[in-house]
């Protein structure tokens, strides 16, 4: 039991699929040897496909991405990233929000949120189900992803991947940290808004 506990998600576990297990998502989808053992309940959700990534629509129309426009690409993803973080923090404190800016049929658009309390997880995968964005049905269930130190691309951190966008780990398209405190103070000072209002209906 000791033996099969340590090797569960890695590359000796003959059972288990150590990629769903450590990125929550598998190249080979339903068709993997492995199993893909989805938890019932976790602190983060994954909602697929999500973030439209301008680069893996030019290149499904055969086109240039040399062409885009990186800083429009940048500041239309920072739109996307605030409006998401705003709608997800309605459920309760994120304790990471990770977009992938892989290319890869599995991570592509992929978007993590880790939230601090299972229960805000479960709030959130359930206001989720059933809703659109941008014309298309969202996708959201609960990941096995806790620790993204395990899950994203040291190499592509460090700026030396040289899997391109097609790498099995994730590739973390991020924001300004600005922009991230920012975001995060407008998120503590709205909970310490709804705080006071409470106690004001109280007394």
């Amino acid at each position: 039991a000791e033996h099969l506990a340590r090797i569960h998600g890695t590359e000796e576990d003959r059972v288990n699929c150590p990629f769903y297990f450590k990125i929550g998502a598998c190249r080979h989808g339903d068709r993997c040897s492995r199993l893909h053992n989805k938890p019932v309940f976790s602190q983060t959700i994954l909602v697929s496909h999500m973030y439209q990534n301008p680069i893996a629509q030019v290149i499904a129309q055969n086109g240039d991405p040399a062409s885009l426009d990186q800083r429009h690409v940048d500041e239309e993803f920072e739109d996307f990233y605030e409006e998401v973080f705003e709608e997800l923090c309605k459920f309760g404190k994120l304790e990471e929000l990770n977009i992938c800016d892989n290319l890869g049929d599995h991570l592509v658009g992929n978007v993590y949120a880790k939230y601090e309390d299972e229960e805000h997880a479960a709030a959130a995968q359930k206001a989720l189900y059933g809703r659109f964005y941008a014309g298309r049905p969202l996708v959201c269930e609960f990941s096995p992803v806790t620790d993204f130190r395990e899950a994203r691309c040291r190499q592509f951190d460090e700026g030396t991947c040289n899997r391109g966008g097609y790498c099995n780990f994730m590739h973390i398209k991020t924001v300004p940290r600005s922009m991230q405190r920012e975001l995060e103070r407008m998120f503590n000072r709205g909970r310490r808004d709804k705080s006071r209002s409470r106690s004001k209906s109280r007394s």
